[in-house]
C-alpha cells in the first residue's frame, strides 16, 4: 500500500477584518474587539500517495494560495492539522527571498540555507543549478542588475535541484521564454516519474487535465468537490457557466422533472388539457444514482441509452423527439423519430388509449467530459403539432477517456 506524504485534516485559514484603522488599534491595546472573521480557508481535508497529482481549481479568492502557504508552512493554520513526510518543495513566488545585493552564486548560498540544502550539498549542486538556469557568467553579478526572468530562471534551478518528496506549484509559474519553460516542465514531469508527490494549482484546466489524476475543487474557503479529475472539473466548468448566467433557474422548470407519470395520470393530463397524446416516461439506462437533475447522476457506460414511452389516442400514432444539450449551456444535437422514419412500438391498449415505446442510442458517445441534460418531445406523426415537451428532464454527467479539451470528438482522420 502507498504512503501518504501528504494528509490534511479540517485545514482552516481565519483573518480578522478591521472597518478602520482606529478599531484594529482599539483591539491591540486590549480594548474593544470589533472586528469581523474572515476565513480564508474552512475545514479543508485529503490526502496524498506517493506519486500522486493533485489539482487545485476555483476562482480568483477561492482560498488556493492560501492553502499552498499552509501546506509549505509558510502560513500557520487557525485550526486542523497538516502531517507532512519528507523533503517539501514550494514554487510560489520565484525569487522573492533573493538579496539584490548578493550575486546569483551567493544568493544559491543563502536560499539554499532557507530551503533545507546544507552548505556542502549546495557547493556540490552549484554547478548543475548554474548550468540549468543557463545564466553564465552573469551568475557573479548582482542579482540587482537581473531581469525578472533572470531571476525566476535562478529560482526555479536553485529549488527544484534536489528532487522532493512532496512539490507544491503555484499557478504564477512565470520561468522566461519557451525553451526554458519547457525544460522546467520537463524536469517536473521527471519528479513525477520517479514517484514524486504534486500539489498543481492553475487557472489551465487543460494543464491541470494533463497532469492531475486527482481535484481539489474550493469556493469561498471551503472544498465544493474532491476526486477524479474529469468529474471535479466537468462540476467547476458548469459552476463557470453558471456564473455566466445568474438569472437561469438551477433545476427544471418543468414539476414532471423529478419523476415519470403512470399511464393512468399520462391519459387524465391528457384529457384534462384537451391534448390527444402525452409524454408519459423517459429514462437513460447507465446511470448510476437516478436519471433526473437533482441526482446529477453519472453515466457508466459508454453509449447513451435513452427510453421514451408515451400515450395517445388510439387514432394517433406520435412521433418523439429528443434534444441533447450542454447543461445551462448550448444545444449539441436533436433527433426525431418522424425525421429518421422510425414508427413507435404499441406495447399497451386501453379505453381507447395507445401506450408507446421508443429506443435511442448514441453509440460510444463522442461527448468531452461535462455535464448534459436531455429534453424529450413528443409529435403528430409529421412532426407538426407538438402534443408535449419535458424540458430538461434528465441530467447526467458523463466522463470522457480522452483528455483533449472541447465539446464532442468529432469523426476525423489524419494524413
Amino acid at each position: 500500500m502507498s504512503q501518504a506524504v501528504l494528509q490534511v485534516q479540517g485545514l482552516g485559514k481565519r483573518y480578522r477584518l478591521y472597518a478602520s484603522p482606529h478599531q484594529r488599534l482599539l483591539a491591540l491595546l486590549g480594548w474593544a474587539d470589533r472586528s469581523q472573521p474572515h476565513w480564508a480557508l474552512r475545514d479543508v481535508s485529503f490526502e496524498l500517495q506517493r506519486g500522486q497529482c493533485l489539482g487545485v481549481v476555483g476562482d480568483n479568492g477561492a482560498g488556493k494560495s492560501t492553502l499552498l502557504k499552509l501546506l509549505a508552512g509558510t502560513l500557520q493554520p487557525s485550526h486542523g492539522q497538516v502531517q507532512r513526510i519528507g523533503r517539501v518543495t514550494a514554487i510560489l513566488e520565484l525569487g522573492a527571498g533573493f538579496h539584490p545585493d548578493f550575486t546569483g552564486r551567493d544568493n544559491l548560498l543563502f536560499g539554499g540555507s532557507f530551503i533545507g540544502i546544507a552548505r556542502e550539498e549546495m557547493q556540490r549542486l552549484t554547478d548543475d543549478i548554474i548550468a540549468f538556469s543557463e545564466l553564465g557568467e552573469a551568475i557573479d553579478r548582482p542579482v540587482k542588475t537581473y531581469s525578472s526572468g533572470m531571476v525566476v530562471r535562478l529560482a526555479f534551478a536553485l529549488v527544484t535541484a534536489v528532487q522532493p518528496e512532496l512539490l507544491i506549484i503555484d499557478e504564477a509559474l512565470s520561468v522566461g521564454d519557451q525553451h526554458f519553460q519547457k525544460k522546467c516542465v520537463q524536469r517536473i514531469e521527471a519528479f513525477r516519474a520517479n514517484g514524486c508527490t504534486i500539489l498543481f494549482c492553475s487557472h489551465s484546466l487543460y494543464h491541470v487535465r494533463q497532469l492531475c489524476d486527482k481535484v481539489l475543487w474550493l469556493d469561498h474557503g471551503q472544498a465544493m468537490g474532491l476526486g477524479d479529475a474529469d468529474a471535479v472539473l466537468a462540476d467547476y466548468e458548469l459552476h463557470v457557466r453558471l456564473q455566466d448566467q445568474p438569472d437561469v433557474p438551477a433545476r427544471a422548470e418543468n414539476p414532471r422533472a423529478t419523476s415519470a407519470l403512470s399511464a393512468t395520470q399520462a391519459v387524465q393530463n391528457c384529457m384534462a388539457t384537451g391534448r390527444r397524446a402525452g409524454l408519459l416516461a423517459a429514462a437513460v439506462s447507465g446511470l448510476h444514482d437516478g436519471a433526473s437533475l437533482d441526482s446529477a447522476a453519472r453515466l457508466t457506460e459508454p453509449d447513451l441509452v435513452i427510453s421514451v414511452q408515451a400515450v395517445s389516442l388510439s387514432t394517433e400514432v406520435p412521433s418523439v423527439g429528443v434534444m441533447l444539450e450542454q447543461y445551462q449551456g448550448v444545444g449539441i444535437c436533436s433527433v426525431a423519430t418522424h425525421a429518421d422514419g422510425v414508427t413507435l412500438t404499441a406495447i399497451a391498449s386501453e379505453e381507447g388509449w395507445t401506450t408507446w415505446q421508443v429506443y435511442l442510442t448514441f453509440p460510444q458517445l463522442p461527448l468531452h467530459s461535462g455535464q448534459y441534460c436531455l429534453s424529450f418531445y413528443l409529435f403528430d406523426a409529421q412532426g407538426l403539432v407538438v402534443y408535449d415537451e419535458w424540458k430538461n428532464f434528465i441530467q447526467f454527467q458523463w466522463v470522457s477517456p480522452s483528455l483533449t479539451p472541447g465539446l464532442v470528438h468529432l469523426p476525423h482522420r489524419w494524413r
